[in-house]
């Protein structure tokens, strides 16, 4: 709020609680959920305007159809698929296909997933044929993120294959793939293409991956790790 974003509050009964765990892959993960929160409704961001929305869910219930929907009425819609793949039965987390994909998919415009992300949503195991999948189902733009290996963009039947940028450090994975999807907006936002767009991404979640907590580098030193 201080640097002028406007924050809205939407009332909960509970804050969503997770709990992950990393080995010495920062790329695999277990995860419990220890509290959950109320879905997001049509009806609560009635009053919200923007260019962009970005639907970063956690969980499959966040965000439905009716949300989606009503957003893509209003402006361009980016989803992140990881909370629509999750199922929570007790603490534990599993991953399971997403049964409204063919009809959400056709109202999205810019998709992020991961590696296991797209074999659940597609079946397919390479990522090229897994965009392409995406893309036939709706997407118009599609960023697929492979870790240490980069990441591919498919826009407009185009392909764009991302290198990886080495961390100095690995510190802490939690919120890269967010992070990744928050750079590639905003340089699209800004007129870039998706192969600026998608190394703005990587070098921005690599400064990401360096420390813990969320972002709190400069953009000089994100277009400095790309030259």
């Amino acid at each position: 709020r201080h640097m002028g974003v406007k924050v809205t509050v939407i009332p909960s009964r509970h804050t969503v609680y997770f709990e992950n765990k990393y080995g010495a892959n920062q790329n695999n993960r277990t995860q419990r959920v220890l509290a959950k929160a109320d879905p997001f409704t049509a009806e609560s961001l009635e009053g919200v305007e923007a260019g962009v929305f970005h639907l970063g869910s956690l969980l499959a219930d966040d965000f439905g159809l009716d949300v989606i929907r009503a957003l893509k009425a209003r402006g361009v819609v980016s989803v992140d698929a990881q909370g629509y793949l999750r199922e929570v039965r007790g603490e534990k987390v599993f991953a399971v296909d997403w049964p409204d994909k063919r009809e959400a998919l056709k109202l999205i415009d810019v998709l992020k997933v991961n590696e296991y992300e797209m074999e659940v949503l597609t079946g397919q195991k390479e990522a090229h044929d897994a965009a392409l999948q995406l893309a036939e189902w709706g997407v118009n733009e599609v960023c697929v993120t492979l870790g240490d290996y980069g990441s591919v963009v498919l826009e407009n039947d185009h392909f764009y294959d991302i290198c990886a940028y080495p961390p100095k450090q690995v510190v802490d994975a939690t919120g890269c793939g967010d992070t990744y999807s928050t750079g590639y907006l905003y340089m699209r936002s800004r007129g870039a293409d998706p192969s600026e767009a998608g190394h703005f991404a990587a070098a921005l979640s690599t400064l990401k991956l360096e420390h813990s907590g969320p972002f709190a580098r400069t953009e000089e030193e994100v277009f400095s790790l790309i030259k």
